[in-house]
């Protein structure tokens, strides 16, 4: 990828978590970047391509972030924590309506985006429950994949606002109890006794 095109995907990538996707315009961004218009469809066709374009450098980027965590050697509860911080404050910094205009307005970039993230999740979570099973963490009698696609495909739950209106529940909270909820479920006795005393070591920290 060429330098002009990287920053251009990355100052559409904070303009689009600031504002949301359907309020910025290709104006919008052209004014914002300190270029025409003519030098940005250099680079993309219109704006679809461009939600495309920034969509799977934001995984790709999220991947690599999640794949220095998992090279720290933390045990597998502390490494599903601080996977689940990360992905925390990637959502406390993403504008609300993010999510609801992809599906919206860029369905094909929404589903080529939720399948990446799919199949990257999938591998570390399947990985994770492996090394949790080896630490004792977690019970030996999980089945794998059943938990692994029933945690991958309930993250859509989070942005459904029949189930969780936006001026009661923010998805950075949703997401935390879904963790909690997940690790639980899978702890072994020496895994939720290990997450009880871990949580209020957090609880302390923040207080």
């Amino acid at each position: 990828m060429e330098k002009n095109e990287s920053d251009i995907i990355l100052q559409s990538m904070d303009l689009f978590m600031e504002l949301g996707i359907k309020s910025v315009t290709m104006d919008d961004l052209s004014r914002k970047m300190g270029i025409s218009k003519k030098t940005l469809y250099k680079y993309v066709n219109d704006k679809n391509e461009l939600v495309d374009k920034v969509l799977t450098f934001s995984c790709e980027c999220d991947a690599q972030e999640v794949d220095k965590i998992c090279a720290l050697g933390l045990n597998a509860i502390d490494e599903a924590y601080e996977i689940s911080n990360f992905v925390i404050e990637h959502i406390r910094t993403m504008h609300p309506s993010v999510a609801f205009d992809l599906r919206k307005y860029h369905s094909e970039a929404w589903l080529k985006f939720k399948h990446m993230k799919q199949n990257k999740i999938t591998n570390c979570f399947t990985n994770n429950i492996k090394k949790g099973i080896a630490e004792g963490l977690y019970r030996d009698n999980l089945a794998i994949p059943i938990i692994v696609n029933y945690y991958v495909n309930r993250f859509d739950l989070m942005f459904n606002e029949d189930l969780f209106p936006r001026d009661q529940f923010a998805p950075a909270d949703i997401y935390l109890e879904i963790f909690r909820y997940h690790i639980r479920g899978i702890a072994s006795e020496k895994g939720a006794i290990y997450l009880t005393q871990k949580m209020k070591k957090e609880l302390k920290k923040s207080a």
